[in-house]
């Protein structure tokens, strides 16, 4: 990172701490695409698996404890759910039904790829996904399904490994790298990844300032 880069840097990270700090509300839930809000301000989407700790990442984001209601049930969110960002909104965070979930019944897991296959091609505002992976089991092939889906819809992704507290440094550090390199293989896989921890806050602000950088590019 050359000198210039890191006074811009901190500055961003500083704005998305303040816009983070700043109202954010629940908007609405969307079973269906008929059901989705107008697309007037940009969306940054959530995916990942089942209990791959994804509300708890939103909440750690968002300085919120209950904003996205962290469920043990898999497959228990099935719509999306919007949450306005600032007042009026500078952006918006769209959480995924989670995937994979194997004890879902078939027609919703069916319902779910029509859903979110139509939705990450369609939809215009949609400025970057976070897919989401276990920092202790690196991708699954349901990952790279969602990973391929997005490389056809020609949707900007971020990795991000969640649950880094759970594992040492050092393993977390190669699971890192070992993703990165399969990710550097998928076209429309941004470059940057996260390792996060919503329980230290570890790359809480790294992921903030990223998601606004893509909300306003």
């Amino acid at each position: 990172m050359s000198d210039d880069a890191i006074p811009e840097a901190a500055e961003l990270t500083e704005r998305a701490r303040k816009l983070f700090s700043g109202p954010i509300d629940f908007l609405k839930s969307a079973p269906g695409l008929q059901h989705l809000p107008a697309p007037d301000a940009p969306e940054i989407a959530f995916a990942g698996r089942s209990n791959v700790g994804k509300s708890s990442l939103l909440n750690a984001i968002t300085n919120r404890k209950g904003l996205a209601r962290a469920s043990n049930t898999p497959g228990r969110t099935q719509e999306l759910n919007y949450f306005d960002v600032g007042r009026p909104p500078q952006l918006r965070l769209v959480d995924m039904p989670g995937y994979g979930f194997a004890e879902a019944p078939k027609d919703m897991v069916k319902r779910w790829r029509f859903l979110i296959n139509d939705f990450l091609r369609g939809r215009q505002v949609l400025k970057r996904t976070l897919v989401l992976v276990d920092a202790r089991h690196g991708l699954k092939d349901v990952d790279r399904e969602v990973m391929e889906m997005l490389d056809k819809a020609a949707v900007s992704y971020n990795v991000v490994l969640t649950k880094g507290d759970k594992i040492k440094p050092s393993v977390l550090e190669a699971t890192l790298e070992a993703v990165r390199a399969e990710a550097m293989k998928h076209p429309a896989a941004h470059p940057t990844m996260f390792a996060t921890s919503s329980e230290t806050g570890a790359g809480i602000a790294e992921l903030r300032a990223a998601i606004l950088e893509a909300a306003i590019l």
